[in-house]
């Protein structure tokens, strides 16, 4: 493990399990609700795809725990929802599946988050002069008000997310040339509709016209929108932090077992049950992988990819553990579909990964892409290198202590994770099928 990791252990061993204190409302970042209400309606809109055939929500439904159900998603070109979405026929079939499995949206309107994806290519940073560090440097525009609107333009621009191939729209050649380009043929498309250029003459003071609209206004509702809708802080757990309301014997036992023994706690920690840092835990490997130009191979070195560090090699983002029982499944591909997988895994990665079976993988058929599917699975030497980078040891727990860690996870479920703010609309502005 690195320094950082040994010290928060070394004081977890001194002082035994803590907690953070009892989250709140006044945690997260206020919202101006005209902007969240238009966020909603975009969110689900598919007239920010580069082919107007995929939303935001496609991918991070309600239906779905604000996930997509899938190792690794289908995006734009397919159809469908969660474990029944095929991946298109004709022209429009996919090429690529999503490299890495869609993150759970719960409570990233927290004051606290300052890095997001699962590689944290997008941190709050004075770096590029526009407030963060992202993949579009020095163009990403000025103006975006918290890292969930910043986040929120991203997926607009990749290709097998939501932009599209290459030829086959405006927005996808313009994000060819230059990441930000594509951005202002959105902008347009979504104001010269009456209803959304009214809508934001509503919501924003500053625009008194709908050509006065840009990505910014748009990144912002969206990013206002994930904001209020994800806040879930009503668990059995909180409930006990907040009145001492006991929980089940269970999942007592198993919260002695996260911030003691098992030593979740180290880096699940804070209100969110993240450390918003980067360990290697070596996950099955599987998937197209997040190549680049100059490194092909269909595997995903995590956050290396973005430091060019060696000791950043397979690392990836702590996810928050909130809701975690109904984001399967899990690991940044996606791997495990079940919390006791997961958990087994962490506690001995090698034996783990030796019995894990490709049949695990929830992955919808594609038989143009299935020679590549695990295809990685047979580099001995690539396996070997992601086998050896690890920042877990194994821990020898029984299968009750096991189950009794599943059961404090699961009490880390909010009371009223259905009824959300605003929900799926039933229609959206462009006139568009609603996923």
């Amino acid at each position: 493990m690195r320094a950082a990791c040994l010290l928060h252990l070394l004081c977890l061993l001194l002082t035994g399990p803590a907690q953070a204190e009892p989250i709140t409302l006044d945690d997260f970042l206020p919202t101006d609700p005209a902007q969240a209400r238009l966020g909603q309606l975009l969110f689900y809109d598919p007239i920010l795809s580069g082919n107007r055939n995929i939303s935001c929500g496609t991918c991070h439904h309600h239906s779905l725990a604000s996930g997509d159900g899938l190792s690794l998603g289908i995006g734009e070109g397919g159809r469908g929802l969660g474990r029944e979405r095929t991946p298109g026929t004709g022209p429009e079939a996919i090429r690529k599946r999503i490299p890495r499995n869609a993150p759970a949206l719960w409570n990233l309107g927290h004051k606290s988050v300052r890095v997001l994806f699962h590689d944290g290519r997008l941190e709050v940073s004075d770096q590029f002069g526009n407030g963060f560090d992202s993949p579009a440097e020095e163009w990403l525009p000025q103006g975006l008000n918290s890292i969930l609107a910043a986040q929120a333009l991203f997926p607009l621009t990749a290709q097998f997310e939501m932009a599209g191939n290459v030829g086959e729209n405006d927005v996808t050649g313009a994000v060819h040339d230059r990441i930000d380009l594509g951005w202002p043929i959105l902008a347009k498309r979504v104001r010269t509709i009456p209803e959304y250029g009214a809508l934001f003459v509503e919501a924003f003071a500053h625009i008194d016209t709908p050509a006065e609209v840009t990505i910014v206004e748009i990144g912002n509702a969206l990013g206002a929108f994930m904001a209020a809708e994800w806040i879930s802080i009503d668990s059995p757990y909180d409930a006990w932090q907040r009145d001492g309301a006991p929980l089940p014997d269970d999942a007592e036992r198993g919260r002695h077992l996260f911030f003691g023994e098992a030593m979740c706690g180290t880096c699940h920690a804070g209100p969110l049950f993240t450390d918003q840092g980067f360990h290697a835990l070596g996950l099955p490997a599987f998937g197209p992988g997040r190549t680049r130009a100059f490194d092909p191979m269909p595997r995903d070195v995590g956050r290396m990819g973005e430091t060019d560090l060696i000791d950043d090699a397979y690392r990836f983002r702590t996810p928050s553990l909130r809701n975690v029982a109904l984001t399967a499944p899990y690991g940044h591909n996606g791997a495990f579909a079940s919390l006791e997988g997961i958990i087994r895994h962490h506690l001995d990665p090698g034996a783990s990964a030796d019995l894990w079976k490709v049949a695990e993988a929830a992955l919808p058929d594609v038989p143009w892409l299935a020679e590549g599917d695990f295809l990685i699975r047979q580099d001995s030497r690539e396996m070997a290198r992601q086998a050896r980078a690890l920042d877990v040891r194994p821990l020898p727990l029984s299968d009750a202590e096991v189950a009794d860690l599943v059961a404090f996870l699961h009490a880390l479920t909010g009371q009223s994770v259905t009824a959300r703010p605003l929900g799926r609309p039933d229609r959206v502005p462009s006139g568009l099928p609603v996923d």
